[in-house]
C-alpha cells in the first residue's frame, strides 16, 4: 500500500472498532485526520480545520514539532528498548530529574506508565501499598466524585463519575469506592474562573469518613479542574479544604492532572495555580506533546521512603510495573517536550493568552442554543441546551462546527475548547468565529 492511499478512505472501514464513538454513524459518514502541522489540521476530503482541542488536551505545543521528531529519531537509532525490570537507562532518570523540578512541594519521586489511565491506576496502588507498609492495611476504600473521569481501567472507572462509564461496567468496579458530589452547581452559570461559592462541597468527604470510618479510607482522587466532563472548575477555597480534610484524617490527596498537567491553567500545574499540594499527583498527554504514550506519577518523598524502606534489601519494594514504563522513545519525547517548556516560556505564554481566550469564549453566551459556559486558563466548556436525550445536541453541534473548520472534543452536551499554548490571538479569532458560526448553524437548523 502507498502511502497517498493510507491517507485516504481505506478499502474497509468495518474491521477497526472505535473508541468513544458512535461508529455507525461513523462509517456512514466518516471524518479520516491525514495531516497536521502547527495548530491546523487536514481532513481526507481536504479540507483545513483549526485544532480547539489540542487533540484531547495532548498536544499544547502544535503538531509537527521538528524537535520531538527528531529526538525520537535520534533516540530509536541508539536504543529502541530497553526492558524497565531490574535494568534502566540513563534518559529516564535525565526526566524524572526535570519532572521533579516542576513538580510542587517534595513530589520528588516519578514513576512511569503508559497513559494517563495506568497512571491514575499506579497512584491507587501506590496509596495501598503505602498504608500497608506503614502498618494501616485495612486502609481499602477510595472516594472519589460525581462526574469525574480518571481513565477506563478498572480503579479508574471505580473512583471516577462518569455515568455510562460506571453503569457499563458497573458490575466489575472495585468495592469500597465512595463518591462526593460534583461541584457545579445551579448559579454557576457563565462565570469565568474559579466561582465564589460551593466550597462548603469538600465536607462530603467529612461526612464519609464519619459514615464509613477515616481509618479506612486510603485516598481521595479528585481533578483539580475536571476536564473531559466539561470543565467543571472548583469553587474558591474548595481543594484548600478537600486537604485540611485530608490531613485531619491521614488520608492521602491525589490530584488526576493527565489535563491540567504541564500549563493548561497558566502554572505547571494546577496544584500550584490554586496553592494546595496534593500527595500523589499523575500526568501524561502534554508530557510528550500526544506524540508518544507515556504517563506519570510523582509522588512525595515520604511516600517513597515508606514504601521502598519496608522491604528488605535486595526485594522489589513495589510490585507494579509496565513492559512500557519509561522506555526509550516516550522519554525521548519528553525529553524534548522539556526543553521547549523551558525556551519558549510556554507556561508564561498560556498564562498570557487566557483572557483573551476566556472573553472570545464568552462572547458566545448569546447564542440560543447556549446554555452555559465556563472556563479557566486555556480550558473552556460550552454547554449545549439539550435535545430529546442527552449527548445528541452536542454531537450534532460537533458536526455543524467540523464543517464550519474548527475540531474538538464533545463530551454529551458540552464541547470542550482548550487550544494549543502556542496559538497566537489571530488564531484564537479563528477558533471563536468559527464556533460562532457552526453553533448558530445548528440553532438555526432546529
Amino acid at each position: 500500500m502507498s502511502d497517498r492511499s493510507r491517507t485516504g478512505i481505506p478499502n474497509s472501514l468495518q474491521e477497526h472498532w472505535m473508541p468513544f464513538t458512535s461508529n455507525k454513524s461513523f462509517k456512514k459518514d466518516p471524518r479520516l485526520i491525514t495531516e497536521a502541522k502547527g495548530v491546523y489540521i487536514k481532513d481526507h476530503k481536504g479540507r483545513t480545520q483549526i485544532d480547539a482541542s489540542s487533540g484531547l488536551f495532548c498536544n499544547p505545543l502544535g503538531h509537527g514539532r521538528k524537535e520531538i521528531i527528531n529526538a525520537i529519531t535520534k533516540q530509536l537509532e541508539t536504543l529502541d528498548f530497553v526492558t524497565p525490570f531490574q535494568q534502566g537507562f540513563g534518559g529516564s532518570f535525565e526526566l524524572a530529574t526535570k519532572i521533579a523540578k516542576h513538580t510542587p512541594g517534595d513530589l520528588n519521586q516519578i514513576f512511569y506508565t503508559i497513559c494517563g489511565s495506568t497512571a491514575v491506576e499506579t497512584a491507587l496502588k501506590i496509596s495501598i501499598a503505602y498504608h500497608k507498609a506503614r502498618g494501616q492495611g485495612q486502609r481499602f476504600r477510595f472516594v472519589g466524585r460525581e462526574r469525574a473521569y480518571h481513565g477506563m481501567n478498572i480503579g479508574g472507572t471505580s473512583v471516577g463519575g462518569m455515568i455510562n462509564n460506571v453503569k457499563t461496567f458497573a458490575s466489575i468496579l472495585m468495592p469500597g469506592v465512595v463518591h462526593m458530589r460534583n461541584t457545579h452547581l445551579p448559579e454557576h452559570k457563565f462565570i469565568k474562573g474559579q466561582p465564589d461559592t460551593g466550597a462548603e462541597l469538600a465536607n462530603d468527604l467529612e461526612r464519609i469518613a464519619m459514615n464509613f470510618g477515616a481509618e479506612n479510607i486510603a485516598a481521595c482522587i479528585v481533578e483539580p479542574i475536571s476536564g473531559s466532563t466539561g470543565t467543571l472548575v472548583p469553587p474558591k477555597g474548595y481543594l484548600n479544604k478537600l486537604r485540611e480534610i485530608c490531613d485531619k484524617h491521614d488520608i492521602l490527596l491525589i490530584f488526576d492532572e493527565v489535563i491540567t498537567g504541564w500549563g493548561r491553567t497558566g502554572s505547571a500545574f494546577a496544584a500550584q495555580e490554586y496553592g494546595v499540594t496534593p500527595d500523589i499527583m499523575t500526568m501524561a498527554k502534554a508530557t510528550t506533546n500526544g506524540i508518544v504514550p507515556m504517563g506519570v506519577v510523582a509522588v512525595k518523598e515520604k511516600i517513597y521512603d515508606t514504601i521502598v524502606n519496608s522491604a528488605p534489601e535486595g526485594a522489589v519494594e513495589m510490585f507494579h510495573g509496565y513492559t512500557y514504563s519509561g522506555i526509550p522513545v516516550a522519554v525521548a519525547a519528553a525529553l524534548a517536550v522539556q526543553d521547549i517548556f523551558e525556551k519558549e516560556d510556554i507556561f508564561n505564554r498560556a498564562k498570557n493568552l487566557s483572557s483573551y481566550f476566556l472573553d472570545g469564549l464568552f462572547s458566545l453566551k448569546d447564542i440560543d442554543c447556549v446554555e452555559n459556559i465556563r472556563g479557566y486558563g486555556l480550558m473552556g466548556g460550552i454547554d449545549i441546551k439539550k435535545s430529546d436525550r442527552p449527548g445528541k445536541a452536542g454531537f450534532q453541534v460537533y458536526k455543524k462546527c467540523y464543517e464550519a473548520g474548527v475540531n474538538f472534543k464533545a463530551t454529551g452536551d458540552c464541547l470542550i475548547i482548550a487550544p494549543p499554548f502556542v496559538c497566537e490571538k489571530k488564531h484564537i479569532d479563528e477558533i471563536v468565529d468559527k464556533l460562532k458560526k457552526g453553533i448558530s448553524s445548528y440553532s438555526k437548523s432546529k
